[in-house]
């Protein structure tokens, strides 16, 4: 009858066993799926197996949802996916539809336009959707509180992760203590430092790139500065590119950093707003909201699936983003485990549907968004003038044509790589 049993263990600080206190989950049946991570790619599964009736619970290790500044591009196929979901209206209803996005040469000033109107046959969306990711997850959040076979818990950090032939034990700190949830699979989707795919040795191959990247948003109008500049800009630069997104009343501006530089220079403010002014050079400074510095990483695990734990989104694969290419994939990741489970419950799949997920998804990160997006960073940096000269040419050329510029759109859109991937087999 009890689905999911929460077993206090000793605190680590304590030196004592705390009273063992059971957590009723009210779950009828078999034990719940557990997915840790709250972020877009574990909330969107979560979500997704609650509305089909599977026992969920979501973990995350925050008190409350964090509004930080990440991720902010959802591609058509993202939103024609999250349509089942009923998110997609209510995240446009919040966002920015972007139906034109440019790359641009800093020094000429010359633009490659493409117009997402030349793929409305092949998405509900025709467009590129400006909205930051936390807005995701609270919606995701806020839905799975309709769902009496859905739990979110805050303040759950995963410490360890261990399974069997029927199930898998979740250990969580938590500020009770330590806990164990007991569940019939687990997914991590606990970013890239998951504690999930650590724990459960999968392997996380690739390489860290020597620079960070340094995220800076501001309200100044950069439109107004820069003439007919898109919503959504690639900056080609042999000295310093940059991508210049606009998420409402907000400019969100991504430029690469020196390897040599110490984090402390990188973020302070006579750093920022000197960069800021190299972009659009203004009367004083620039009124700043959130600066974050990351390290850009191009990683993919080895595997997905280690029998009962699964692993999606940056716990399973990490890129430049460069494209916009690293949430949505995420996302893409959780809708496909979501069909797969829903296929074993109904008895169109057996077991061996999760490998399949595994295949679909990991070759799908290799062959396609760690090339991509690696491209994407080597085409912006190009530090040959001549090179970089003759590369804007090209993209002008096919911009300018509906027909040249329809293949390059339904790949950055990712709905040629979504279709892809279900064909692996």
């Amino acid at each position: 009858m009890l689905a999911a049993t929460v077993a206090g263990l000793a605190h680590p600080e304590d030196g004592i066993n705390k009273v063992q206190r059971p957590l009723v989950m009210s779950f009828p049946g078999k034990d719940p799926i557990i997915v840790a991570g709250a972020g877009p790619v574990g909330a969107t599964l979560a979500l997704y197996l609650a509305r089909e009736g599977f026992n969920v619970v979501l973990l995350e290790h925050c008190e409350t949802l964090p509004e930080d500044l990440r991720a902010s591009t959802f591609h058509s196929s993202t939103l024609d996916m999250l349509d089942r979901l009923e998110l997609s209206q209510r995240l446009i209803d919040v966002g920015l539809i972007v139906r034109k996005f440019q790359y641009r040469d800093r020094r000429t000033n010359e633009i490659a336009e493409f117009d997402m109107t030349h793929i409305a046959d092949a998405t509900r969306h025709p467009y590129r959707l400006q909205c930051e990711q936390w807005r995701l997850n609270q919606f995701c959040v806020a839905d799975l509180k309709n769902y009496p076979n859905a739990k979110v818990l805050f303040s759950h950090s995963v410490v360890d992760v261990n399974q069997d032939a029927d199930g898998v034990n979740v250990i969580c700190d938590t500020p009770d203590g330590q806990k164990t949830i007991r569940g019939s699979y687990v997914f991590g989707g606990d970013g890239a430092n998951s504690q999930i795919r650590q724990k459960s040795g999968f392997d996380f191959e690739g390489f860290t790139w020597p620079e960070k990247f340094l995220v800076i948003s501001t309200t100044y109008p950069l439109d107004k500065y820069l003439p007919r500049l898109s919503a959504v800009n690639y900056i080609s630069d042999p000295e310093e590119w940059c991508v210049l997104l606009r998420c409402n009343n907000m400019w969100r501006v991504l430029i690469p950093t020196k390897p040599e530089d110490t984090n402390e220079k990188l973020l302070s403010e006579e750093w920022v707003q000197d960069r800021l002014q190299h972009i659009a050079p203004k009367q004083g400074d620039f009124v700043v909201g959130h600066r974050t510095l990351y390290n850009v990483h191009q990683r993919v695990a080895s595997t997905y699936r280690k029998g009962r734990v699964l692993i999606g989104g940056d716990a399973a694969h990490i890129n430049n983003p460069l494209g916009g290419m690293g949430m949505n994939g995420g996302i893409h990741d959780a809708i496909n485990l979501a069909e797969k489970f829903i296929a074993i419950r109904d008895g169109k799949a057996d077991d061996s549907a999760l490998d399949l997920y595994d295949r679909q998804r990991r070759i799908t990160a290799q062959k396609f968004v760690q090339d991509q997006s690696i491209k994407n960073k080597k085409q912006i940096e190009e530090k040959d003038p001549d090179a970089q000269r003759k590369m804007q040419a090209e993209m002008m050329r096919i911009a300018a044509d509906p027909v040249l510029s329809r293949p390059v759109l339904l790949k950055t859109s990712m709905i040629e790589v979504v279709r892809d991937s279900y064909q692996i087999t």
